[in-house]
């Protein structure tokens, strides 16, 4: 983990660009007490169990949220992208973290101090708004992937996984591949299945001119039957 001033690198107009509901005094009170933090790939940002002392963004980079389940076999729970805050609903839950994060690849994050965030939302009541918003999204779209996870057979799981990396992390120049390079065991966490099964879907996906594969690479050529199979469950 690398450690930056906030001299060397900036990133206050991408905070405050996010948090618009703050005035120029509250803003500069997170400025002043931000921390930047660079982590390489598959490097630890937290780990279950720790306190949650921190609210993290993630500004450059991408970020996995996961779990690790019985056997030793890990599922990802969320995936995190730019502009992002992750890292806080165990804070505000008082409880210590349920859930494990780590860099997928190199990747930037600016912390700060919880009792800021609690001192700054205790003053902003738009401030507090903001984050029963992004709480109660989160909690809609894991709901929504706790049933597609366990009633889904794993067609439907592995299109869904394709769909959310397309659109949490857009597609490269050509418009077709996506712009995430993911491990075959990434791919079978991120879709509740073994590794096994997610090759020999991916396969299956392949043989039927839905996708392309090149190495980690994935290139969706059919997106509509991927969103059908995923429709179809």
């Amino acid at each position: 983990m690398v450690r930056k001033r906030k001299s060397e690198v900036d990133y206050s107009t991408n905070l405050a660009e996010v948090w618009r509901v703050l005035n120029d005094k509250e803003r500069e009170i997170l400025r002043n007490n931000c921390e930047i933090q660079c982590y390489k790939r598959n490097q630890l940002i937290y780990r279950e169990g720790d306190e949650p002392e921190e609210m993290m963004c993630l500004l450059k980079g991408k970020v996995k949220i996961f779990k690790e389940g019985i056997g030793g076999r890990t599922q990802i729970i969320r995936m995190i992208k730019p502009i992002q805050y992750f890292g806080y609903r165990a804070n505000f839950a008082q409880e210590r973290y349920l859930t494990s994060a780590s860099a997928f690849e190199n990747s930037t994050v600016c912390l700060i101090p919880m009792t800021i965030v609690r001192d700054l939302i205790a003053k902003n009541y738009r401030l507090a708004m903001f984050f029963i918003k992004q709480l109660s999204i989160d909690l809609g779209i894991a709901d929504e992937r706790t049933v597609n996870l366990t009633q889904k057979h794993v067609r439907g799981r592995l299109a869904d996984a394709l769909l959310f990396l397309m659109d949490s992390y857009g597609l490269e120049e050509d418009g077709a591949t996506l712009s995430i390079y993911l491990a075959r065991e990434d791919l079978a966490n991120l879709s509740n299945m073994t590794t096994s099964n997610a090759i020999r879907t991916l396969a299956t996906f392949v043989s039927e001119r839905i996708i392309a594969l090149d190495g980690r690479k994935i290139k969706l050529i059919d997106v509509d039957r991927l969103r059908k199979i995923s429709r179809l469950g």
